[in-house]
Order: structure tokens, then sequence, then C-alpha cells
């Protein structure tokens, strides 16, 4: 017999019970379904057995890394339906691009009737394997096995992803004859999947899904038109070129090759700024770019090489920081656990900001305040400004594309950026690289050489940062002139090399260690790249150093 201990109840189980059946005794004191559980502080799956004595803490939709569980059996759910409905014999491939509203952007290659409603067929099929309540077993393959595996699948991306990993053993997920390999936990059974629906998008569809904090409601499909116009290109380019997988990026690190990519991608992103410095130049009333995105988008770097090519075409860039128009410290609106909040509007004097514009746009010369971090207030050191003919403010912050921070600038005069690490690089072909964690990975990096934080704080703060980000810069980004994807396709395999030791310093009591072995796992994957490669004025180098803007 075995006790499972959770809030000082004590529970027992005969040898032979699972993780499942203390969850169905756990399950009244939670109002959201248990996918996993944390046992002495380790995660498992629910479909193993209990194996000791442990403490025990339910994990549920309501949690990130529940929800993460969730939406990734779903998508098994779906390939699984997809064979199903179109047949094995009619789909080349089936593939998961990247995130579109609440969910996730798919297409399905093959030889069959598009004509008809298959992406409703699919839906319902979906639903039939739920009511069904199939159990997602596991099974533990040797490496050499799975590749033999995905190559008889013709899952070939899946092939080339193994032929460069370490461990012997492979987890492959099976729902009743279809295998797949998903990258993380997964839920015991297709019952637990009862939120989701199927939106026809492009060529096309959205698997809409839940979020955690509202874990049992599918919100409604919102296009990104803008945003996905950019993830396809980049998604498109990534194909032509052959690295639209990490097995495929690691095949040509070993070729030897990889520095011709670098120069591609660097040439290919110094194209799109000198497109936009041309379109910028062809405005001709246009005196304010205004630049935002989320954390960790290389906003800095961005804007210097914009300059570069805004005086290319002649004009005379000057850069300002939002954040310099901070209130003083005391005045800061604070959050709802009590804490200073920078990440909102009334954190600015937004009032002043467009006082100062205004006269800068009328020709009057303008002293730029310059906040003091240290002291938290504004501070004013003779930094005059006046807007000649061909002068242009390059303006960066995190509500530049909110209308609010400058409504008494005509739309006329203003040019808006959304910048963003939209990763077009995937694991493999049902196992996509979140955008978030490119940049989480971005900024454990940066922090850690430029703020000397650990990567354990820059984890924990991470939610916070996200939640700003949601509630500030998201809502916008459609409202910009330009969308700017600044993910290079061979980055992480450059970052390698910086994040692991500062992950493995995570101390494993920590609530942040689940989170920094993940992102461990998650490197496995990748051969790492010698970082003298990386051109100086790469976007890059704002986070691993060495730049030629001196970040």
């Amino acid at each position: 017999m075995y006790q499972l201990t959770y809030k000082g109840k004590t529970y027992t189980y005969p040898e032979g019970a699972t993780y499942k059946d203390a969850a169905a005794d756990l399950q009244k004191e939670k109002e959201e379904d248990i996918l996993l559980l944390s046992v002495n502080g380790k995660l498992q799956e629910l479909r193993k057995k209990i194996q000791a004595d442990a403490a025990v803490n339910p994990i549920t939709t309501a949690d990130t890394v529940g929800m993460e569980t969730y939406r990734r059996s779903l998508v098994l759910l779906a390939m699984k339906s997809i064979y199903d409905v179109l047949g094995h014999s009619k789909v080349e491939k089936a593939t998961v691009h990247f995130s579109v509203s609440k969910g996730l952007y798919m297409e399905v290659r093959g030889d069959f009737d598009r004509s008809t409603d298959w992406i409703a067929r699919i839906e319902e099929r979906m639903r039939q394997l739920v009511g069904m309540d199939l159990p997602i077993e596991k099974e533990i393959l040797n490496t050499d096995d799975a590749v033999d595996l995905f190559h008889r699948l013709g899952m070939y991306d899946k092939e080339k992803l193994f032929h460069f990993r370490r461990v012997s053993k492979v987890n492959i997920y099976r729902l009743n004859e279809f295998q797949d390999y998903y990258y993380g936990y997964m839920a015991p059974s297709t019952g637990y999947l009862k939120y989701f629906r199927l939106c026809p998008y492009s060529d096309g569809f959205v698997l809409q899904m839940p979020v955690a904090k509202a874990p049992k409601e599918v919100p409604p499909f919102a296009p990104q038109n803008k945003v996905f116009q950019v993830l396809k290109e980049a998604s498109d380019w990534s194909e032509k070129l052959g690295i639209h997988t990490v097995g495929a990026l690691n095949e040509r690190i070993v070729r030897g090759d990889l520095n011709e990519v670098i120069l591609v991608q660097e040439a290919l992103m110094e194209k799109k700024l000198g497109e936009i410095a041309a379109m910028i130049a062809a405005r001709p009333h246009c005196k304010f770019i205004m630049i935002a995105g989320p954390s960790s988008s290389g906003k800095t770097t961005f804007s210097h090489r914009l300059s570069v090519q805004l005086t290319a075409c002649g004009l005379k860039p000057h850069p300002i920081a939002v954040d310099n128009y901070f209130v003083n410290r005391e005045d800061t609106p604070r959050d709802e656990d009590g804490n200073l909040n920078y990440e909102c509007l009334e954190a600015l004097d937004v009032e002043q900001f467009n006082k100062d514009m205004s006269a800068l746009l009328r020709g009057e010369c303008v002293e730029i305040p310059s906040f003091n971090f240290v002291k938290g207030k504004r501070e004013y050191k003779g930094d005059y400004k006046q807007l000649g003919e061909s002068d242009i403010l390059v303006i960066e912050g995190i509500h530049g594309l909110n209308d609010a921070l400058s409504y008494s600038l005509p739309a006329e005069n203003k040019f808006k950026i959304y910048i963003s690490a939209l990763t077009q690089l995937s694991v493999d072909e049902h196992n996509r690289i979140p955008t978030t964690d490119g940049r989480l990975i971005r900024r454990i990096v940066r922090d850690a050489r430029t703020r000397g934080s650990s990567a354990r704080d820059t984890i924990a703060m991470w939610p916070s940062v996200r939640k700003g980000e949601e509630d500030n810069i998201f809502p916008y980004q459609e409202q910009a002139d330009v969308v700017f994807n600044s993910s290079l396709i061979y980055e992480l395999a450059a970052l390698k090399i910086w994040a692991e030791p500062l992950l493995f310093a995570v101390p494993k009591n920590s609530a942040e260690y689940w989170e920094a072995k993940r992102l461990l796992k998650f490197f496995d994957y990748f051969l790492p790249i010698d970082n003298d490669d990386v051109p100086a004025n790469s976007l890059l180098r704002e986070f691993i150093g060495g730049g030629c803007f001196g970040l």
C-alpha cells in the first residue's frame, strides 16, 4: 500500500494503482480538471503507476504547465482525426505552423477533396474520440527504433530530429493505432479534451483552444492578419531554404555550411529594414516612428539598424525612449498585488509627452527629459531637440502603438511598427517552438550578461512580463503600419552555449526549476554553433554581446 499526502490529508492506494486514481480522489478539491500530479516536487503523468509514499500537488488546466499539457494533447487528437477522416494514403503531411489568435494554425498537404467540409468532419471526428475517452498511451522506444518508425510513417521531420538525439530512449505516444512524438507531458485520455474549435483560415485551419485563465472557455477566433502574413512569409522562406525544423538546422550545422544560412538570414533582415525605411521616407509628413513589441524582441538594435537605413534615405533620425517620461516613483501606480506597475499607461506622464511632441511638430526647441532609475525621478540634462525638414524621431516604448499615448499627434505624422521574435523554426512538423520560449531564452541570456540576474530571477518575473504584454502590447499589434519579425532561424543554436549553464544553476527546490528543466530538455534537440559567426550588427548581439552598437 502507498500513501499520498495532500494538504495534510493522507490517501492510501494498493500496488498497481495509478496517479489517475489519486487525481480522481483529489478532483473534488479542484474546479478545473487535474491533468498532472506534482509528486515530491516532480511532475508525473497520470497514467504512471504509484511507486512510493509521497507528498502530491494536483496540476490543473488553470496552471500554465497543465494548460500546455492540454493544448499539446489536443494536437495529438487533431492529428489522429486528420488521418482518420482524410485517410493515410491521402495525407502527404499535416503540419502545426504557429500561434494565431488563441490557437495553432495547421495545414494539411495531400491529394484529398478540399471542396467538401473536410475541416468540419475533422472537428466532428475529434469530438467522437473525446466521447470515446480513449487512453493516450506512452511507449518507450530505442532512438534507432524511433527513427525507423517515423521513416515508415512518412514523418521525415521526426526521423531527422532523432538522428541528432544523444539519449538512447524516446517517448512515443499512441492513440489507438496512431503513433506520434510530442515534446512534453500529455493528458491520460481523450475524455479530458472537451474544449476546442476548428476555425477555417487561409490554406488550413486554426485549432482554437482555451487558455489557463479561462480553461473551460474557447475564446472567439480573432484573426491577426498582419502578424499572420509575416509568420506565413517567414515559414515559406524557411521551407525554401530547407530549414523549417530543428533536425534540418542540425543537418546544416553538421555539413559545415551554416555560415551561408546566417548571411542569407541577416541579408533578408537588412532588406526588410531598407524597405521599411523607404516606406517612411516616402511619407513627407511622417515625423514620429512609433516602435513597440514584447520583451526581448530586439527593439533597441532594431531602432539602431533602422536609423542607419533612414540615414541612407536622407533622413536624420533621433532616438527617444518613452521610458524617460515615467512619472516619479512615488506617483507610479501599483498592481493588484501592491507592486509598482511600470507596465500600465498611467506609469507615464502622457500629458507631458504629448506637450513635448506637439511642440517639436510645430518646429519648437524642446528639452527632452531623462529618467533616473536609481533615484526614481525624471531629470533634465540639457538634451534639446528641434525638428528640421529631414529630422525624424524614432520613439520606442511599450505603448508605442496605443494612440492613447500620442493622442495629440495627427495620424499622418506617425508611422507605427510592431516588432516581435516570431519564431519560424519548429521542433518537428507537430511540435512548434512557442514564440514566448524564444524570447524568454533571449532575456535569460541578456539579463545575466547585462544585469547580473540569474535564470531563476528572470523565470520568476516572466509571468508578470507576459501579463503586461497581454494587456498593453498584443491588443494593438494589428494597428501597426508594419510588422517586423526579429527572429533568426539559427539563434537558438547560438544561444544554447550561453543559456544552458544559467539554467543548470536553477536550484532543484525552487518554484522555477520545472521551467528551467523544460528549457534544458528543449536545448537537447540543438547542436551548438560558434558565436564568432554571428555578424557584429546582428540583432542577436543585443543578447549575447559583442555587437557594433555597444549593447
